[in-house]
């Protein structure tokens, strides 16, 4: 069972540093938490690229053109309607709506993403029972890592690295 530990620092450069004692040690830094971003702190923790623009490229096309069909099978196939000797498939015709249908269906698939992504809605985080991590918006800097197969004690790596307090996460 890998351990889970909450680091407290006083600054973003002790954080950048400890990050790196900890990745040379062996061990996962899952997650920071800072007041203001981080330059290069992202790329430090090896975070993934959002995939939310995926997301909404998908769902905006596929709506869109799942709009288009049902307008061009609808004025073809099952009712067509011969209005002054104009072509059934008059496809300028058919764009407005699976246009504004895109755009909306994209919206919306961006938001389902972001709340996926930031895994909400959730009540609760055991983060949240730590004393004073309501700091990390104001002043504090925290790092959450977990402990790998290595020899080397995460509580201490943390420690000399310039936590001001370690404290272990505890998950229901």
């Amino acid at each position: 069972m890998t351990e889970k530990l909450l680091a407290e620092f006083m600054d973003g450069e002790t954080l950048k540093a400890a990050l790196q004692r900890v990745r040379g040690a062996g061990h996962a830094a899952l997650e920071a938490f800072t007041p203001y971003p981080i330059e290069d702190l992202a790329d430090h923790l090896g975070l993934d690229r959002s995939r939310i623009r995926v997301a909404m490229l998908v769902g905006g096309l596929t709506t869109a053109a799942f709009a288009f069909a049902l307008q061009w099978y609808s004025a073809v196939t099952d009712y067509p309607i011969d209005s002054g000797g104009r072509p059934l498939n008059s496809w300028q015709v058919f764009l407005l709506v699976p246009f504004e249908v895109g755009i909306f269906a994209a919206a919306l698939s961006g938001v389902i993403a972001f709340f996926r992504s930031c895994r909400l809605p959730r009540l609760h985080d055991a983060l949240f029972d730590i004393p004073g991590f309501e700091r990390a918006t104001q002043d504090r800097y925290f790092l959450l890592t977990a402990s790998g197969d290595n020899t080397t004690d995460l509580r201490t790596v943390l420690t000399e690295a310039g936590a001001v307090a370690v404290t272990e996460l505890r998950e229901p």
